[in-house]
């Protein structure tokens, strides 16, 4: 095993942290166990000949990424946002929005699953409704992840906390394998985007998923994300983070409704 030098942990864990908003101070052990292939692939026998290397060639800060982050989701995880979508937001949308267009942004989609999971909900919702723009933006720091997402194929196991409908409705069986149809499919956009860097959209969000995502990053990356969050929601629309994750008076214009779901402005959701 090669191991990390007191100035090369230092040195990994502050440019982590100042590029991507991710706290990797307590991560030594784990940082030295998944980089070792690389490290062993390219025949380097020291952090720092990877760290130069890494320098001079900016493809392979996406296989530094994709090894030091934790991407985990699974189809209806968390399921009490989707209910809240299902039973709060979408009665209001369809009381409320003229345009029939909802503006939502999967931010740390990781495969895709919270992304297609939100985009089914909304079309079994609308169902009598038909009409409404469901399309949902999903991005990810990680390209390897996003790859994943649009292959869009899946084993039974995957699909278990999905509804029998759903299945039969938005999924095409062959034999042990699922694959997610275009209906569903061409809803989601896909695209890379570091959430420590300046974003801007031509338009603010109805929703925004964030989920179990900044348990990994300093409180500073924290606080910073959560304001910019802030200002690209629409008045009244609401921001989902993950059940482990809370915000603590970050912003004073984004409210707690109840746990790790927020609305900006005033609380006026019918429970």
């Amino acid at each position: 095993m090669i191991q990390l030098t007191d100035d090369e942990f230092s040195w990994l864990v502050t440019y982590i942290r100042n590029n991507y908003g991710i706290n990797l101070s307590k991560k030594r052990l784990l940082i030295e166990a998944r980089m070792y292939s690389v490290l062993v692939k390219h025949d380097f026998t020291s952090f720092s000949q990877y760290f130069s290397y890494l320098k001079q060639n900016e493809n392979e800060l996406n296989t530094l990424l994709n090894k030091l982050t934790t991407n985990h989701t699974y189809f209806m995880r968390e399921p009490r946002h989707f209910d809240f979508l299902r039973e709060v937001i979408l009665p209001q949308q369809l009381k409320e929005n003229r345009e029939h267009s909802l503006r939502i942004w999967s931010a740390g989609c990781s495969t895709g699953e919270e992304a297609y999971t939100a985009v089914m909900t909304m079309k079994d919702f609308f169902r009598q409704s038909p009409g409404w723009d469901t399309r949902i933006l999903a991005t990810d720091i990680s390209t390897k992840v996003l790859a994943e997402a649009q292959q869009r194929v899946y084993s039974a196991e995957d699909l278990q906390n999905l509804p029998e409908s759903w299945k039969r409705l938005y999924f095409t069986q062959s034999d042990d394998v699922f694959l997610l149809k275009d209906e569903i499919r061409r809803e989601v956009i896909f695209r890379r985007l570091n959430l420590m860097e300046d974003f801007h959209f031509q338009r603010p969000f109805d929703l925004i998923f964030c989920r179990n995502v900044m348990i990994y990053f300093t409180k500073e990356a924290k606080d910073s994300l959560i304001r910019k969050f802030c200002n690209m929601l629409k008045p009244g629309g609401y921001l989902f983070i993950g059940h482990s994750e809370n915000i603590q008076n970050e912003v004073p214009d984004l409210h707690y409704v109840e746990p790790s779901i927020y609305q900006k402005g005033r609380l006026d959701a019918k429970r």
